[in-house]
Formats: structure tokens, sequence, C-alpha cells
């Protein structure tokens, strides 16, 4: 209920008036079953925009962080990660990547869109970032397709470490659907998962116009941290046409 009073009437058009985002190729998008819609994730602000122009409810697995947050402010945290249907995820220690896979199978068995983040990270400087293979994974065990989804905008509006948008135009792209059903039953194969992956990575990199690092979004992260230039390195982005 409260997903619903959050898209329809409280956040959902407040986002829309405010951003006015452009959609484009929804119609790729199912309107009914199953199926994966990945994307590139460059601002905080993704998590709330591509569910308020969906016309069908999507569940994303979102970082435990946002759920275990000391004092008022984070309880209140929780409840609207929850409440917007948001599913917890750790991602920390061995067992991170299994138990996401886990939760993504459960929304997906139940007939439902499933929203994923294959960089695993909001990438820090716009560019996007090698593609993990756990969203490889739950389209070959599920059998469902994988709509590739481009954020553009979104960091220009949002950058890592601000707090309130700026008001900036926004684009929100899907591709047509990716079928995988020629790898079934080969989701322990290491080289097809990569395959996959990178297949979904080079859609989205198609449809955002991104510049594209061969390398995980969090050991460049790390690694620009170590160097000081993490909050100084802007790269220019494709125009929004």
């Amino acid at each position: 209920m409260f997903y619903h009073l959050l898209k329809y009437v409280l956040l959902g058009p407040l986002l829309r008036l405010v951003f006015r985002p452009r959609i484009e190729g929804l119609e790729h998008v199912p309107s009914s079953g199953a199926a994966i819609v990945a994307g590139n994730h460059l601002s905080f602000s993704d998590h709330f925009l591509m569910p308020a122009v969906l016309k069908r409810r999507i569940t994303f697995l979102a970082k435990a962080e946002y759920f275990t947050g000391p004092g008022l402010k984070g309880r209140l945290t929780a409840f609207f990660f929850r409440s917007a249907g948001q599913i917890p995820v750790d991602r920390s220690g061995k067992e991170a990547g299994q138990a996401a896979i886990r939760e993504g199978l459960g929304v997906l068995g139940k007939g439902e869109l499933l929203g994923i983040y294959p960089e695993g990270t909001r990438s820090h400087d716009g560019r996007l970032y090698k593609g993990k293979v756990g969203v490889a994974v739950m389209a070959l065990k599920a059998g469902v397709p994988v709509i590739p989804c481009a954020m553009i905008g979104t960091f220009e509006a949002q950058p890592p470490g601000r707090k309130i948008p700026r008001i900036h135009p926004v684009v929100i792209r899907f591709g047509k659907p990716l079928d995988f059903s020629r790898y079934a039953g080969m989701e322990n194969e290491k080289a097809v998962l990569r395959a996959v992956t990178d297949e979904l990575m080079y859609a989205i990199l198609t449809l955002s116009g991104q510049e594209y690092v061969d390398q995980y979004a969090a050991v460049a992260k790390a690694r620009d941290a170590e160097r000081g230039a993490g909050d100084k390195r802007r790269f220019p982005r494709m125009p929004l046409g």
C-alpha cells in the first residue's frame, strides 16, 4: 500500500514535475511475468526515478546499510525502503552474493519485476564499470529476459555526496529484452556467466553513451579514494539526444 502511495501520490508526481524525465523504450518492459531490469547506477536518485516511470511495481535489491542506520533517521530510512518494497542485501562476506541471488530468485519466482545494478555500486565518476555475474546467474536460473536500462543525467542531478538533487534534464532509456535461453542449464559455467554479463553491459553502454572501464566499480572507487581523486575526476557524458 505504501509503495503505491509513494508512486502515485507522494513521491512519483513530485519527481515527474521536478525532473520531467524523458522516457524511451518503455514498451520493452513486459506488462506481465517475471523479468529483470538491469541498469547503470549513477545516483541515489536512480532508486526512485526508475520505479516512478514504470507501469509495474519493481523490487530492487538494496544494500543492507539502508536498513541498519542508527537513531531515528536510521529507523525512518529503513521503514521507507521496506515500505517501498526494497529488499536488504548484506554485501559483505562470502555468502553475500548467494544471499542476493536467493532473494532475487524469490522475487522472480512470484512473476514480478526485479531491478538490479550489475555494477554493484554507484559510479563515482560517471563512467560505466564492469558488471558482476550475479545478474547472469539469476537470468539463467529463472529463465527470464533481461531489459537493459540507461539512466542519463542523474549523475549531474545528484552526484555522490550531494544530498539534495539539482534540477537537470533526465532521460530513462529502456532497451529491447535480452534473451539468454540459449545458455539454459549453464549457470555454473564461469565463461558463460561472463559472456552473458558482458553482453548485458554492452547493451547498457549502447543506451547510455558512457565511457566504459573494464574494472569493477568498487575497486576503482577505492583506488581513486587512495589517490585523493575520487571527488575531483569528472568525465564528460554523451549528449541526451
